[in-house]
């Protein structure tokens, strides 16, 4: 596999060239993914923001930016666990298996491996936490993704009777206490959601959903991001829902879950992605072309 140690925003990152994609993953922390992008283009989706950070009482917790793997629910400080140690990376025929360090504190162990799609431009993201304890642990997987500010993300929300004569609910959204509801980086569609990220609002901004279909999208200088992931019949945090999109001035994050399970001693909770990149001119917010570019696998 082709690989290269470059350094990015003064960080060592390996880039591989993975199914048509470039991909770069943090050495001396993580496990983290800080690059990506198409094989022909010098655009990185991910937005890597060094200067964001949070005292926590094990120490200084560093956003870095990327792609990273916590557990949900969130709770301070389990969640803030600091990984600043540097990773082992394995490589077996065309996959990319990044192992993190054990966490003592919170006695779970982080994996996230990559591999190709099954089309050109995509790849499959396994993520994977061990329960490393004596005991055993509810938790799910929850992969965020930091993404390039001024772009937008779509949340689609199509209607799916669960009765025959459509009397109950079917869709769930979930907002956290900070969260306005006329916020303008809001707006809600017929079929979908957008939220739009402005780098002149600080005020941070977080709003979660039952995704349908289960993805999130991301568009941004001419490049479409989307994230799919499958919903498995079990028990979800945050009010059951499996996407969530946060924001302040500085970034924005797409963030999708896993089931939350309780893990036995050895054993692992798993949560995939499956990641794709399109270069795409123009991202009209109506509900044909949305539906055309980014709800239609």
């Amino acid at each position: 596999m082709i690989f290269e140690d470059v350094f990015i925003n003064g960080f060592r990152v390996r880039v591989f060239q993975l199914n048509g994609l470039k991909i770069g993953v943090a050495l001396d922390f993580g496990p983290r993914i800080l690059y990506l992008g198409l094989n022909n283009e010098s655009y990185n989706l991910f937005n890597i923001i060094p200067e964001v950070q949070l005292e926590t009482p094990d120490g200084i917790w560093r956003i870095y930016g990327g792609h990273r793997l916590w557990t949900a629910p969130e709770d301070f400080p389990r969640t803030y666990t600091i990984d600043d140690k540097p990773v082992y990376i394995d490589l077996l025929e065309n996959r990319i298996i990044i192992n993190g360090n054990p966490d003592y504190r919170n006695n779970v162990l982080k994996k996230i491996q990559i591999e190709p799609g099954e089309k050109e431009y995509t790849l499959k993201i396994t993520h994977e936490i061990t329960n490393i304890g004596r005991w055993p642990i509810e938790y799910a997987c929850w992969a965020i993704s930091v993404m390039q500010p001024r772009g937008l993300t779509i949340i689609p929300l199509k209607p799916k009777r669960v009765d025959k004569y459509g009397l109950l609910p079917d869709r769930v959204i979930a907002i956290w206490p900070y969260t306005r509801l006329d916020d303008p980086r809001l707006v809600f569609r017929d079929k979908y959601i957008v939220v739009k990220h402005d780098p002149s609002i600080e005020k941070p901004f977080k709003i979660g959903a039952r995704a349908n279909p289960p993805l999130l999208a991301y568009w941004v200088d001419e490049f479409l991001f989307i994230k799919r992931i499958k919903v498995e019949d079990d028990k979800y945090p945050d009010y059951g829902v499996t996407v969530e999109v946060y924001a302040n001035d500085k970034f924005l994050e797409l963030e999708t879950l896993g089931p939350l399970k309780i893990i036995n001693p050895g054993e692992s909770n798993k949560h995939v992605e499956e990641w794709e990149v399109k270069k795409l001119k123009g991202l009209r917010v109506d509900e044909e072309h949305i539906i055309e570019e980014v709800l239609v696998d």
